[in-house]
């Protein structure tokens, strides 16, 4: 625990130079940038120079032409610093917008590859803080706090060797500052490195609030919960406010103190050099430029230190994003994997036992069976009985804690993932749509799929003529998740997008369990014939007695073990749990 600091600030220094290394692929513009940056300050340097000409070489001995000489080159000095100072500018920004570019396309790769253990435990709003919030405060530090720094290191050298070069007792008193700024500014940005991480978790808790609320607006107001929605989100803002405020009394407790340094040396600058004036060993000129060489050497203090909160800030942020970008990739192609071009139909699971990560019990305890070519399982149970969990092994979602899992007779994980899901049909519990047109949903996994293909796998999920009945047909733009659409409509299109795929194993999991018994014989007695005749295996979990009837076979789960297997007329008579199961579909009928 005594050493938890010190590996937080290694962790940052490790992630800031993990940014800093990325600026390589932008080598040129990076380059680009830096050489504006000298030139402005060999402007800034020259600018006093030409003061000290005027004044001692023009105004006292009342030269005209020396003083319009002096004043023509100011203009171009300052003509200079303006370009310079937009180039540096412009082209650090271009490189921290392609910083941030990349970093976007990273992580979202990253997210895309990560196993659902990862999306399990991972809250949405985090990731979505560290995609916009965290990598803006990274490209802030690429394009102004870094050039801020890396301008005034430059500006603060070059002064002081000019300030040095011009009158080395008062350039002394003058650079008595900087390291005293410095160890100020070390302070600073160490104690307050957990506080800026701790503004970007508040920001995510509160982002994970906005993004629920949302989500369930309509079951907020059906609930008539408003009120406590509100006051949820107003708890965690004000918490946002007061982390804010904290980092805004930590700024306020250094600033001050290097503003009070930088005018005491200001003071002495003036009594001294006054001193050295009057005592003819100092030109006016001198005194003046060295004043204008004052204010440049300040200015650049102060903007480090300005630019310490954003660093510690990017620092935090950058730690947060390369979280994301180093996790684990758990479920991967192992050496050696091969394409999963061919089916038997023969799929064994083999002993197998899972556990989800961080849960404390096993999903599943040895589970042992075999299918047969062209087979249909019927997968019943309980709810949180596992019936999901054994189809979620197959793609290989999860991988198996003990045990595995054979697909005519080779483990899945000899399989590359893109070939083994590719030729995996699967209808998920919970129905998930994109943003667009309905035949761009039902196509979502064979986007250069024909309108007759879509039309036909419409017909087969019972859809085609509820889509045929819409103003736009199968154009008509789908709204966020799927609003404007029943539950059973929704599953619906999701089976006619499985369908639409080269499937050669079928999994449907509770696929029907939104739509009315009627549409769902409808479907059943469309998908039957079509089961037997693509798919080699087809695993349907249900509930309905239509389904469970037509399977080859049953499998009965219960509590992560397969307690029972069989056809529907076997099970009925060998178990009891099959019976009470059943029992509980039948009687609402009866009542009615």
């Amino acid at each position: 625990m005594v050493q938890q600091p010190e590996l937080q600030e290694t962790s940052l220094i490790k992630s800031t130079q993990r940014v800093l290394k990325s600026l390589s692929t932008y080598r040129w513009t990076s380059l680009g940038a830096l050489v504006s940056l000298l030139l402005l300050t060999i402007a800034n340097a020259v600018t006093p120079q030409l003061f000290r000409w005027g004044i001692d070489e023009g105004i006292v001995p009342k030269n005209l032409q020396i003083v319009l000489y002096s004043a023509a080159w100011m203009v171009v000095a300052a003509i200079a610093r303006g370009v310079f100072n937009f180039g540096q500018s412009y082209l650090a920004e271009a490189v921290s917008q392609g910083v941030a570019y990349d970093l976007r396309n990273t992580i979202f790769s990253k997210i895309q590859n990560l196993s659902f253990s990862f999306h399990d435990q991972a809250q949405t709003s985090q990731l979505l803080t560290r995609v916009t919030s965290d990598i803006e405060q990274i490209r802030t530090f690429i394009g102004t706090s870094l050039i801020q720094v890396v301008g005034s290191i430059v500006t603060l050298v070059s002064i002081s060797v000019v300030l040095l070069v011009m009158n080395w007792r008062l350039a002394l008193i003058t650079l008595t500052v900087v390291p005293m700024t410095a160890w100020l500014m070390a302070q600073f940005i160490n104690r307050n490195n957990k506080l800026f991480r701790q503004v970007q978790e508040q920001l995510s808790n509160l982002n994970a609030v906005l993004q629920e609320n949302l989500l369930g607006i309509r079951v907020v107001k059906a609930f008539v919960r408003e009120s406590t929605e509100r006051s949820r989100y107003t708890t965690l803002n004000d918490g946002l406010v007061k982390a804010n405020m904290k980092t805004i009394s930590a700024i306020r407790a250094t600033f001050p103190l290097i503003f009070l340094l930088s005018n005491l040396v200001t003071l002495a600058v003036f009594a001294y050099g006054g001193a050295q004036v009057i005592g003819n060993r100092f030109s006016i000129g001198q005194l003046v430029a060295f004043n204008s060489y004052l204010a440049l050497i300040l200015q650049p203090i102060l903007l480090i230190g300005f630019a310490a909160p954003a660093i510690s800030q990017a620092a935090a942020s950058a730690e947060r994003v390369y979280e994301v970008v180093d996790a684990e990739v758990e479920i991967r192609d192992r050496l050696g994997a091969v394409p999963f071009d061919t089916c038997g139909g023969r799929i064994t699971f083999e002993n197998v036992s899972f556990r989800y990560p961080g849960a404390t019990t096993e999903a599943l305890k040895e589970v042992s069976f075999e299918t047969k070519p062209n087979e249909l399982i019927a997968v019943l149970g309980m709810t949180g009985s596992g019936k999901s969990t054994i189809m979620n092994l197959i793609p290989r979602f999860y991988d198996v804690t003990n045990g595995a899992v054979r697909i005519d007779g080779r483990d899945v994980t000899s399989f590359t993932l893109k070939s083994l899901r590719s030729h995996i049909g699967i209808v998920f519990q919970e129905t998930t749509l994109f943003s667009g047109t309905i035949r761009e949903n039902i196509a979502y996994a064979k986007p250069d799929a024909t309108l007759k293909q879509v039309i036909e796998v419409a017909k087969t999920a019972q859809m085609h003529d509820f889509i045929s009945g819409l103003p736009n047909g199968y154009e008509t733009i789908v709204g966020e998740r799927g609003v404007g659409l029943s539950g059973g409509q929704k599953q619906r299109i999701a089976i006619a997008r499985t369908l639409l795929t080269d499937y050669s194993i079928l999994i449907l999991d509770d696929s029907t369990s939104a739509v009315d018994a009627k549409t769902a014989a409808q479907i059943q007695a469309e998908l039957d014939g079509l089961m037997r005749q693509k798919a080699c295996t087809t695993f349907v979990v249900a509930q309905r007695i239509s389904t469970i009837q037509n399977a080859d076979r049953i499998f009965l789960i219960d509590k992560g073990r397969l307690v029972a297997q069989g056809t529907h007329e076997e099970l009925m008579q060998t178990s009891p749990l099959y019976g009470v199961i059943l029992e509980s579909q039948v009687k609402p009928k009866e009542k009615k």
